[in-house]
């Protein structure tokens, strides 16, 4: 009796023939997505086809004590964990039975597809050419017996399994598969693009294999989870129509700006029956962007049919604002299932373990609201963690909130991204904002830029959109030499004294202390605010609500804030205060300021401080310098025109960083990313594509995918034991040693409120500091010593007195 899993809690063992059936059946489901089904069960037949052998069998059955440690054939199973061999010999089989279909390679390709995934379901994409020109896939199918030990599994594989993976490796097959890959061949002329298309139908491939896998693993473990899946598979989405209909049509008049929001979501769900694509939807701060497109997503997967809505969002403070929207509206008691998922996914750590890889997010929800950050790691990072969650962008709207502020080194990749998921696996996605990049109208399109029709603007005539939501005035307030602190405390609390409230936004937590702590002096305690990232998500929500408190109750607020509090985030100030920064943050900002257009006309003022630290935030400070082109100009700043201006000059300055540049020091070699992701010409180990052939995969995905970051410099989570969030870290101690994956994985989810990203420089500090503490060792789950915690200025590495 063959192996697959054994449970921890019972002692139960799954039979690796009924894993290998039950994965196949699942990879067979996801990958139909995309019509491919026969190349998803043949992967989850084949994946673990190398626990056949009598190596995997005794490490395991030794393992779990089913081999007497006196016995011939036991074998030490902590020294050999992670050292059998068992993804090679399926990934062999499906090279050689498909390789040798079709005259110019085509079952070469398809066989080299799904031979990637199998040999990589554990670490991730392999290298098919390494930095050093190596052909790893190569050398991997060429992988000797002894360490394989294919003809001993080929020998003692369950007949079922044998009988049925010798009908799915079949030609059938190959011409199944190859039906897509035509599709991009003929699609392109462009090789670059060619390959970038064929390496994410790898990954797409890949996902399917990963998740169908993981699932059912978890659901071994954790049988419950398979009736919690199987309910969630069907979404009957006129429920959430007829809900959020009922809620717009009861939405009272109030503000001058109300009717306008309104003509803006009707034309929204007039355009929803319209065809699959990219769509832009360019709409002034405040003019209800969040139920105009949710309005959009809902009646447009419903005419299509398809499975989710997944909101990207910048930041997670916006997540938890539209999250509550959301829910507000769609979800009523009584539901058997909640109808969004938040997941900020900031406490997976970097390297999973059993526990983690249990409740690990996979987006199986109806309406899912991650970060931008989570989905371009679902897109390009290496290992398994988020690639699981690639297959479900397909059949799926994507509504990309702010979509301005994407990483300017992830343009071409992100192009390139979408462009596929909007061709080949039936998915719409919408760009939201009010400053739209011009990510169709890039210097270099060669290299990816985005494929939007015309007339797919959701909005008519944004022009003058722009001029009937004009609520506030920007007063150029920058001088030479700058201001002083002293001179912007001014500032501000004459703007608290004649209107009532003011914000003031900075480009760096450093001038937010210093501005906070001098305004303190002159301000009752009641008044004053200071909002950052430095601050956990839930204390930061509770701040904003007793802000909204006081501004709609008509008290004084003076609110001192990073530019955390410009995108989305519902609020409306009687004046603001904003430091040098670019158009795209400047207009933002705006949309803070008589948000409701409940004055005749807000006011902006733009400054220009003193002594500015922006070396480490080349955005900021390229974006002062296009903007100051922009005020030397002159003309109305807030209109589409001065806008696209602006673009252009900042993407013009900044084309050479679109391409996600690598150095000698990274890579051994000055190369970038999308080559390493597509053709690799740069590779010495390159070849060049024969016209009369199909050409094969010569990515480097696994080097690729360790080198790519969303942010320049990844953010190691921290639990803050403050308010809720001390009762949740012994929650989760206790249950972390005494493991249940449902109540884990929940707290974790709860958890994320009360949680601080912090940047490594921090968190070495921390770390010599003893101030931070693993839940249980091993598992990267970290919490802070509580005195590291400043009520006002949040996570700090002094000790608070």
């Amino acid at each position: 009796m063959f192996i697959a899993h054994h449970r921890k809690f019972d002692q139960a063992e799954q039979i690796l023939a009924t894993h290998l059936t039950e994965v196949s059946e699942l990879a067979r489901e996801l990958t139909q997505k995309i019509n491919v089904p026969k190349a998803g069960e043949l992967l989850g037949l084949l994946h673990d086809f190398g626990k056949y052998s009598s190596a995997f069998q005794n490490y395991i059955q030794s393992a779990t004590g089913k081999i007497d440690p006196d016995a011939d054939d036991y074998v030490d199973a902590k020294q050999l964990k992670g050292k059998i061999d068992h993804s090679s010999a399926g990934a062999q089989y499906v090279w050689e039975a498909l390789r040798k279909y079709g005259a110019a390679g085509q079952g070469e390709l398809c066989g080299q597809m799904l031979a990637l995934c199998i040999a990589s379901h554990h670490s991730g994409l392999i290298d098919c050419l390494d930095e050093k020109g190596n052909n790893i896939f190569w050398t991997r199918m060429n992988k000797e017996d002894a360490k394989t030990h294919r003809a001993e599994c080929l020998q003692q594989a369950d007949a079922i399994i044998m009988t049925k993976a010798q009908q799915l490796a079949s030609k059938e097959l190959v011409m199944e598969l190859f039906a897509s890959i035509r599709k991009i061949l003929e699609d392109l002329t462009n090789p670059k693009i060619i390959a970038f298309n064929l390496g994410f139908l790898s990954r797409f491939l890949f996902s399917c294999l990963v998740d169908a896998d993981r699932l059912n693993s978890a659901e071994f473990e954790y049988p419950a989870r398979k009736k919690i899946r199987l309910e969630n598979q069907h979404v009957d989405w006129k429920i959430a129509i007829d809900r959020l209909e009922m809620q717009l049509a009861d939405f009272p008049i109030r503000d001058p700006i109300d009717p306008i929001r309104r003509e803006i979501s009707d034309h929204c769900k007039h355009r929803a029956t319209e065809k699959q694509g990219i769509y832009t939807l360019t709409v002034p701060t405040g003019g209800g962007k969040t139920y105009a497109s949710l309005r959009y997503a809902l009646h447009h997967a419903a005419t299509h049919k398809l499975e989710r809505i997944i909101y990207i969002i910048p930041y997670t403070s916006i997540i938890e604002q539209n999250a509550a929207a959301i829910r507000e509206v769609l979800e009523c008691e009584g539901d058997d299932k909640p109808w969004v998922l938040e997941h900020h996914a900031s406490l997976e750590p970097e390297t999973q373990t059993w526990r983690t890889k249990l409740v690990t997010e996979n987006w199986d929800a109806p309406i899912v609201l991650t970060t931008m950050v989570q989905f371009l790691e679902t897109l390009f990072n290496d290992g398994t963690r988020g690639v699981r969650r690639f297959h479900q962008l397909a059949n799926t709207v994507l509504i990309f909130d702010e979509i301005q502020t994407l990483p300017i080194n992830c343009v071409h990749l992100f192009c390139n991204a979408l462009n596929f998921l909007t061709t080949y696996t039936q998915t719409t996605a919408v760009l939201c904002t009010a400053t739209q990049p011009l990510l169709n109208r890039l210097k270099a399109p060669e290299k990816g830029q985005l494929n939007i029709p015309e007339g797919n603007e959701l909005v008519q005539d944004t022009r003058q959109l722009f001029a009937d939501l004009k609520r506030v005035e920007i007063h150029n307030k920058c001088k030479t030499g700058g201001w002083q602190s002293d001179e912007i405390v001014e500032l501000a609390l004459s703007e608290l004294m004649h209107k009532g409230s003011c914000l003031i936004i900075v480009n760096t937590k450093e001038w937010a202390r210093q501005l906070y702590k001098l305004c303190a002096i002159s301000v009752d305690s009641s008044v004053i605010f200071h909002l950052s990232t430095n601050q956990y998500p839930a204390h930061r929500k509770q701040l904003l609500t007793q802000i909204r408190e006081r501004l709609d109750q008509k008290k004084s607020v003076l609110c001192i804030s990073t530019q955390l509090i410009e995108a989305g985030v519902d609020i409306d100030f009687a004046s603001v205060i904003r430091f040098l920064a670019g158009l795209d943050s400047v207009a933002q900002a705006a949309g803070r300021c008589n948000r409701h257009g409940r004055q005749a006309m807000g006011e902006v003022h733009l400054v220009n401080p003193v002594a500015e630290s922006l070396e480490m935030l080349p955005d900021i400070k390229i974006g002062q310098e296009k903007m100051r082109r922009i005020l030397d100009e002159g003309g109305e700043l807030l209109n589409p025109e001065t806008i696209t201006r602006y673009f252009n000059y900042y993407f013009f300055e900044r084309a050479g960083q679109m391409l996600y540049p690598l150095t000698a020091k990274q890579l051994g070699r000055d190369d970038n990313l999308l080559n390493l992701l597509s053709d690799n010409h740069n590779n010495v180990g390159y070849k060049a594509w024969d016209r009369d052939k199909v050409p094969l995969l010569q990515q480097s995905f696994m080097t690729a995918g360790r080198l790519f970051k969303a942010i320049d410099a990844p953010t190691q989570a921290v639990i803050i034991p403050h308010g809720q969030g001390k009762l949740l870290v012994t929650q989760l101690r206790a249950v972390a040693e005494n493991f249940e994956a449902k109540a884990y994985a929940d707290l974790l989810k709860k958890a994320q409120g009360y949680s601080v990203n912090v940047f490594p420089n921090v968190w070495k500090k921390l770390c010599e500091l003893e101030a931070v503490h693993e839940l249980r060792a091993g598992d990267g789950i970290y919490y802070l010593d509580e005195k590291y915690y400043d009520e006002a200025f949040g996570l700090s590495t002094e000790a608070v007195v």
